[in-house]
């Protein structure tokens, strides 16, 4: 104040208000102070005077710091806690959120001399609601550790980390302090990080704005937890080298340690060499204001390509340009110089700025992961990553963005609802990344992981114990992967080749019965009607489904035997369920984008210049799903072959079919068949067709075409397969009637009436098609030849 008072208050973030607490009548170098939760107790410490003073005034027998008790509620009592010469910090315990009032409060004094205690309080409210410390003697206290050279508070947590020195290593130690109970030492880490500072380290317990400038900079470390269980320390290096900067971040839940050394662009001021470090709970961020924002990901960091590295105008905050940055919470840094708290975020429009402005691969994928598993996407934004993907498939050479799309929004969309299915099912279409940063180095080392020592404890903890136990395990090899699947699709399309169609709808069904269930077959309906024009099945990629439900859920039941069957039924189809419909989704935004419609199934006309492109769209994604043996939704095959025809020359056309990019389906070729009229091009193209088309997809559609080419096909087909049944058995039954009209031809007279024994004896091959018989063979032969003597055939 302006009389040289000293004030102390307590900010309201509710209302931005100060309230007054307490004031001392003198100019005083406040070095830490603390509340109980019931605002009735304020613990202050603070220098009586420099030491300038002290030599000056011969004031040897007085303490240089003095940590003070102060009823406050209203203001009465003042005990002395400590008078000593050396730094003394205080910090109260708050109990459980929503608990009113309590007559207990304990309070943590952490001593410069490397001792950690806990003072306990007991008050009684007195007349006009006065209320008083209870113990007329000296305060229980308790001590809480000994010999620490680092200590950091989690004031929302109500944990102490802290390291010791022990054997040869530096150990981690962590203490969780409980509302009605005592504290409990709960986790012990070796950390490989040498600390030769003499003085004590503490990091949020308050900003020193006593401390001398010239005093070198202690260890500049920093411990971060993440709400999925994530526990990672990040720690600046010295680097001998004036243009680099080395900093490594310890992720113990993970049990390695990651240590990056970045070449600076301009080193204009000693202080560019502090990083700060920021916790954004999926991220932690290394930020050296004017050179580069780090964001590393915490709960994926094994591949580089999933952390962001800013460089330029991308890395910069506007708000923080200084060095003296801290962050005491979650999401929140308090610039020590200004004396200001932000609240930080990752921006979804700046990082789809981003996204759309970068140049390399590993700014692509890093941008996408974060945009796909971080942020909740909306419609909007989920579609204009759909637009950037479409824009960009021929950009992204060391990734399939369209199956980084899939396989990162499904991991998201189902990993919130089950515990520990995050380490289950896959997050990345990537096995490895080979890329570097450029400017940016790193070694990766092996640590051991932590040690928990707790029974039943909940949130954090037990997360973070589950993310230990599957590093135990090797954590990746837990993800589920498709190469089971996919050998055992292989076999099966092998077998499916050599099968007739009745076999195959045989086996399709029976392949139903075991892997499908009502649920399903509602999802496949649901996706028939999101398939634009028409519904249809396909019995492939039903197979397929079946598949890998099955394969997905006995992955699942390996390792979450404790969820129950039923549930995991749950999972895996909505698994399936949201696949198809992400495929969907994507076919709906490219569809719109360009304005497609129904013109697509017209096929006397050619295609727009956005009919290719959706084509050549379509193409990658059955590329995509190709590669990751992932089911299509039914129809797909159809739409995909309709813009086909329309937008590829003949040869080119045949070339996709026979090499398997396009798959001929009923639906599509029936309406070919039918729509197209018989010029010379189209019959070229209709015979080209058919010649292609599998034995049983063949005799179903065949009929379609009226044509004596399609008749002379079928009659030749017919007669092929007469004359491999031809026996030596003799049959006396009677000669069906053929033509009315009575052929005076001896060759095919002699070949109809052989022809007639074989079918009589029950060789039927065309069931369903009555038409097809001996009498369909003279007729289609006869119009053949007239057709190829010039004659008119009547």
């Amino acid at each position: 104040g302006n009389q040289r008072n000293t004030h102390i208050g307590l900010y309201d973030l509710q209302t931005k208000q100060n309230e007054h607490l307490y004031m001392f009548e003198k100019d005083l170098c406040i070095i830490s102070c603390s509340v109980n939760n019931e605002r009735t107790l304020l613990a202050v410490s603070f220098c009586q005077y420099t030491e300038e003073e002290r030599v000056s005034q011969l004031l040897q027998s007085v303490s240089k710091y003095l940590t003070l008790l102060i009823e406050i509620h209203p203001i009465n009592n003042v005990r002395v806690l400590k008078a000593v010469d050396s730094c003394v910090r205080v910090q109260f315990l708050y109990p459980v959120e929503g608990r009113n009032t309590s007559t207990e409060s304990r309070l943590l004094l952490v001593s410069e001399d490397k001792y950690i205690e806990q003072f306990d309080i007991h008050v009684v409210a007195e007349e006009e609601h006065k209320v008083v410390i209870q113990n007329s003697g000296q305060l229980p206290r308790a001590r809480v550790t000994d010999d620490l050279i680092w200590a950091q508070w989690d004031m929302m947590e109500q944990r102490l980390f802290y390291i010791v020195p022990k054997e040869s290593k530096n150990t981690l130690k962590c203490v969780q302090f409980y509302p009605d109970e005592n504290f409990n030492s709960i986790l012990e880490s070796h950390l490989d990080i040498s600390v030769n500072d003499t003085q004590l380290k503490l990091v949020n317990f308050g900003y020193n704005y006593c401390q001398d400038p010239d005093v070198p900079k202690s260890l500049n470390l920093q411990v971060f937890t993440s709400k999925a269980g994530g526990l990672c320390a990040c720690c600046s290096l010295a680097s001998d080298i004036p243009d680099e900067i080395t900093y490594s971040i310890h992720f113990l839940h993970k049990g390695y340690n990651k240590t990056f050394t970045v070449s600076l662009e301009r080193t204009e001021s000693h202080q560019l060499k502090e990083v700060a470090f920021m916790n954004l709970d999926y991220y932690v961020a290394a930020y050296l204001p004017g050179q580069f924002l780090h964001l590393l990901n915490i709960q994926h960091p094994d591949l580089l390509c999933y952390s962001l590295f800013l460089t330029g105008e991308d890395a910069r905050i506007d708000m923080l340009q200084n060095c003296s940055i801290r962050c005491p919470l979650m999401s929140t840094v308090l610039d020590c110089q200004e004396g200001r708290m932000y609240a930080v975020s990752i921006s979804d429009s700046a990082l789809l700025q981003f996204l759309q402005n970068s140049k390399h691969d590993s700014e692509r994928l890093a941008a996408l992961h974060c945009a796909l598993l971080h942020f909740r996407l909306t419609q909007d934004l989920e579609m204009q990553i759909i637009w950037w993907i479409s824009e960009n498939l021929s950009t992204c050479h060391s990734f399939d963005p369209i199956q980084e799309f899939i396989i990162a929004s499904l991991y998201c969309r189902l990993c919130a609802e089950t515990h520990n299915l995050d380490k289950l099912l896959p997050y990345t279409s990537l096995l490895d990344w080979i890329g570097m940063i450029p400017g940016v180095t790193c070694a990766t080392d092996i640590i051991s992981l932590p040690v928990l020592e707790f029974q039943n404890s909940r949130g954090f903890w037990e997360k973070l114990s589950s993310n230990l136990e599957s590093a135990k395990y090797a954590e990746p090899h837990l993800h589920y992967h498709n190469n089971v699947l996919r050998r055992e699709w292989r076999s099966i399309l092998n077998d499916l080749l050599l099968c007739s169609f009745g076999i195959f709808c045989s086996f399709t069904n029976q392949r139903e019965e075991r892997t499908t269930t009502a649920y399903l077959r509602n999802i496949f309906e649901n996706a028939k009607k999101l398939v634009p024009l028409f519904q249809e099945e396909d019995y492939q990629q039903q197979l397929l489904m079946g598949l890998m439900v099955a394969q997905l859920k006995d992955h699942l039941m390996r390792h979450l035997q404790y969820v129950g069957k039923k549930k995991i039924d749950e999972i895996v189809l909505d698994y399936v369920a949201n696949l198809l419909n992400l495929v969907h989704r994507i076919m709906k935004e490219v569809w719109r984008r360009y304005q497609l419609h129904s013109c697509i199934f017209c096929f006397d006309e050619r295609g727009s210049p956005g009919e290719f492109a959706v084509f050549h769209i379509m193409s990658r994604i059955l590329e995509a799903a190709n590669g990751m043996c992932l089911p299509l939704p039914p129809g797909f095959h159809t739409l995909h072959l309709g813009l086909g025809v329309r937008c590829l020359p003949l040869h080119t056309l045949l070339h996709y079919i026979d090499t398997g990019v396009l798959h001929l389906t009923e639906t599509c070729v029936r309406k070919l068949l039918k729509d197209l009229d018989d010029t010379e091009k189209n019959e070229k193209l209709k015979f080209s067709i058919i010649m292609r088309l599998p034995e049983a997809l063949g005799q179903k559609v065949r009929q379609f075409w009226n044509h004596p080419i399609n008749a002379s096909f079928i009659a030749r087909k017919y007669v092929k397969f007469l004359l491999k049944k031809l026996g030596n058995r003799q049959s006396s039954r009677p000669i069906p009637e053929r033509l009315s009209v009575p052929v005076e031809f001896l060759p095919l007279n002699y070949l109809t009436n052989m022809l007639a024994e074989i079918e009589d004896q029950d060789v039927h091959p065309y069931e369903k098609e009555d038409h097809v018989n001996v009498r369909f063979v003279e007729e289609a032969a006869l119009q053949h030849t007239m057709t190829l003597l010039g004659l008119k055939y009547s």
